[in-house]
């Protein structure tokens, strides 16, 4: 073979080597493999004894516990109780409490398809039938920017913004006409001036405020979901993740086997919240 040949056929071998090369890279930056942290990044910080039945904390390190008495109490960062709602369990257990605006939490009975609303000291403020509203069919709500409310309505697949009356402020296109399969999120929240939607199935999808989709991220089978200082946090059966939104990063902790029978988990802030039976301790991720 004349050595003209042999030189071109090993140009294009290395010249292929290099365009797979670069595909691979380009692939791994687009979806991030996860950077696995050792199971001894939990550090014991607290621990507050009590029977509870809820727990959440918000982006101040406040926590929010439900005890069998039909109170829904706030602690401050130190463990101290700052704040008291005695009727919690007026429609029955709720379904979620959301506390991702401190100034304003949201309690959310799905089977009656309304929303109480507190004050930063859980005084009650007023409560929103939303059937009244003509939406019947809502899995998740959170407190807005403008201290107004988000749901999102299954029935017409729309993201809708109401204020404290219910009444209908803002509300996107059809869902149906954005995307092929069209989300059923478990929770949504209203951070880095984005609102996040959240589908198990189908991960997040990622809207601005005049509801127009601006990204999905793929995260599929997280459980309370938490975003603060440009970090989501979510839960699997084994691992903890954290996601920088600037970097792209994401890390995988191992949750270790002293996690084990808790009741409920929380992350945010970068402090990890696990309530037991016989009450809620705390740690700090290193």
């Amino acid at each position: 073979m004349n050595w003209h040949y042999q030189y071109l056929i090993l140009f294009f071998m290395l010249l292929q080597s290099s365009i797979a090369s670069t595909q691979i890279i380009t692939e791994s930056s687009s979806n991030p493999l996860p950077t696995q942290v050792s199971k001894d990044s939990f550090r014991f910080s607290k621990f507050i004894a009590g029977d509870f039945l809820y727990m959440n904390a918000d982006v101040l390190d406040n926590i929010y516990l439900i005890t069998p008495g039909n109170q829904l109490k706030k602690l401050n960062s130190k463990g101290d109780s700052v704040a008291v709602f005695n009727d919690v369990k007026k429609y029955g257990n709720p379904t979620y409490v959301d506390v991702s605006n401190p100034l304003k939490i949201l309690v959310y009975y799905k089977n009656f398809s309304t929303v109480v609303v507190l004050d930063r000291n859980l005084i009650y403020r007023n409560n929103i039938n939303l059937r009244k509203q003509q939406i019947f069919s809502v899995q998740a709500v959170a407190t807005s920017y403008d201290n107004n409310i988000w749901v999102f309505d299954e029935q017409d697949y729309k993201l809708k913004k109401i204020d404290e009356d219910g009444k209908i402020m803002q509300e996107s296109t059809d869902m149906r006409l954005l995307i092929d399969t069209v989300p059923s999120p478990v929770q949504l929240i209203d951070s880095e001036s984005k609102i996040f939607l959240y589908d198990m199935q189908r991960g997040f999808y990622i809207f601005d405020y005049y509801g127009a989709l601006k990204n999905n991220i793929p995260f599929r089978n997280w459980t309370n979901i938490a975003i603060a200082r440009k970090v989501i946090y979510g839960f699997s059966e084994a691992s903890l993740y954290t996601y920088q939104l600037e970097s792209l990063q994401l890390q995988t902790y191992p949750l270790p086997s002293w996690m084990n029978g808790h009741l409920s988990v929380r992350a945010i802030n970068g402090k990890v919240y696990v309530l037991k039976k016989d009450g809620l301790y705390i740690y700090e991720l290193r």
